[in-house]
């Protein structure tokens, strides 16, 4: 599971977060990369993601950055084996425990914070993203046996813009011995 360079390969999604409150998620298919079945002397394999890279950009041109009126805030998170599929801002509400450092499927969270959310003070200097909670690593990768992993969010104070949220995910797959499949089988039912 020692983090190589020549075995990493890097996989992406994004979601369009549209200008109202509510949640929403982007589904990317891993199935070409999992197998969770092990066979004679045949290991399962797993996809071990190192990184997470995310991006926030405004939706009309995926090269400009946030306008600085842009006052929305969200939590987001990327799940493994969320099975949720693809829908917009506004169909569902994310449980109020999916981008919580106790949720098992969590990979990375954090959250958004439009620069007008902020508090109106000439003096007030708060980052707007990333505001990370909990992240994989280079060390300790999350290894990912189930067909998906859910790009999940949750609008709290609307977007003034549609806004178009990415993730960059640096991962390798790995063989797994039978012993850690179950277990990671057990921890990533949903």
């Amino acid at each position: 599971m020692a983090y190589t360079v020549k075995d990493v390969f890097y996989l992406s999604t994004s979601v369009q977060l549209d200008a109202t409150t509510g949640g929403g998620a982007g589904q990317l298919d891993l199935s070409a990369y999992i197998d969770p079945i092990a066979r004679g002397r045949t290991k399962g394999t797993g996809l071990a993601v190192y990184k997470a890279y995310f991006a926030v950009q405004q939706a009309a041109s995926n090269s400009d950055p946030i306008d600085d009126a842009e006052s929305g805030t969200f939590r987001y998170g990327l799940v493994a084996g969320a099975g949720l599929g693809d829908f917009a801002t506004g169909t569902a509400n994310m449980s109020s425990t999916v981008f919580d450092n106790t949720n098992a499927l969590l990979i990375q969270s954090g959250s958004f914070y439009g620069p007008k959310s902020h508090i109106a003070n000439a003096n007030t200097t708060a980052s707007m993203f990333p505001n990370t909670d909990i992240m994989p690593s280079t060390d300790v990768p999350y290894v990912i046996v189930r067909d998906n992993v859910g790009l999940l969010y949750q609008v709290d104070d609307s977007m003034v813009n549609v806004t178009t949220l990415s993730v960059r995910l640096e991962v390798a797959q790995i063989s797994l011995d039978q012993a850690t499949l179950n277990q990671l089988l057990r921890t990533q039912t949903v």
